[in-house]
């Protein structure tokens, strides 16, 4: 969260608050498309009370940081998921405990659903908006320092998944993954998928660039385990949920190599039918500007179009004088 913060500019969050597209789609994707997808879901598959409700946690959580790593890997627009990320966190405050509480209507009578910690939720949750603005603050103070945290994080993030899912696997043992039904391993492997196709659609409904798509899909599908797992510990007991403390680490395990295809098609695709160059890295415009193949938004690719245009105006060029002599 601390290295999410420091990938924020004031400058940044001021454009979207002028024009909140990335906030109305964070609202759109987190808290309507993918706790939407849970519950149809548990819903479909029958599952009972305890991993109903665990998915719909899963389901309710905003957008994790892991999903601007991804975007930075699949070329999509930068400021867009990373403002989406942090307006989903905010918005979680009041969001996911609403929605938490209206999908496991279903479930009511059940005492599993009596037990769910409303407080503990937003407890968590500002807990983790403490570290975003500790990360814009050292942002706007020191840019260099922010840049550091900001590639160690993102990289750590993925690094330290894959230890915590390799970790807990090898402590609890097979034991515990068997505890947890076949239902709940294709509710994990399809939330993933389910988000990312929504939220491409969600893209293409209000006519995004391509890498604007690009990041709304992948910042829908991913969501934060980190805080899925901690509100999990904390509201209940583990001899009440058992295996299904695993569930979000599971959902970490298929998102990142879902979106890890999504991405490997996506670049092949591009090197060898479109035949595009890497583009330009740059700061990223606004939620809808830009080709793929054209990134204005690049300081340093404006500059040098700049001056190939300056360039060009002046060879050759025949004053009038020299036409008249």
């Amino acid at each position: 969260m601390l290295g999410l913060g420091c990938a924020v500019e004031v400058r940044a969050l001021g454009g979207h608050v002028r024009r909140p597209l990335g906030v109305l789609l964070a609202l759109l994707g987190q808290f309507v498309l993918m706790p939407l997808v849970a519950f149809a879901l548990a819903l479909a598959f029958s599952l009972d009370a305890v991993a109903a409700v665990a998915v719909l946690l899963c389901g309710c959580c905003p957008g994790g940081n892991l999903s601007n790593v991804l975007s930075l890997l699949a070329d999509g627009d930068m400021s867009l998921s990373v403002i989406m990320t942090v307006s989903s966190t905010l918005l979680a405050l009041v969001l996911m405990p609403l929605c938490v509480w209206l999908y496991s209507r279903a479930w009511i009578d059940t005492p599993v659903v009596q037990l769910v910690p409303f407080g503990a939720i937003v407890l968590t949750l500002c807990s983790t908006l403490v570290p975003i603005g500790l990360g814009v603050a050292l942002r706007y103070k020191r840019p260099r320092a922010a840049d550091i945290i900001l590639k160690v994080s993102l990289w750590s993030l993925l690094l330290t998944l894959l230890l915590l899912f390799s970790a807990t696997a090898a402590m609890l043992g097979p034991e515990l993954l068997a505890r947890i039904p076949p239902s709940v391993y294709l509710v994990a492997l399809l939330m993933p998928l389910c988000g990312f196709a929504a939220g491409y659609a969600l893209g293409a409904f209000f006519d995004l660039a391509p890498s604007g798509r690009r990041a709304v899909s992948l910042e829908t599908g991913c969501q934060n385990v980190q805080l899925c797992t901690a509100i999990l510990k904390v509201a209940f007991p583990p001899q009440l949920v058992g295996g299904l403390y695993m569930l979000p680490l599971l959902y970490a395990l298929f998102q990142a190599a879902e979106a890890g295809l999504l991405i490997l098609a996506y670049r092949t695709y591009r090197k060898e039918v479109l035949r595009k160059p890497e583009p330009c890295r740059g700061g990223g415009g606004g939620g809808g500007g830009g080709d793929d193949g054209d990134d204005d938004s690049s300081v340093a690719y404006k500059t040098l179009k700049e001056d190939e245009s300056a360039f060009d105006a002046a060879y050759g060029s025949v004053s009038e004088e020299q036409v008249r002599a």
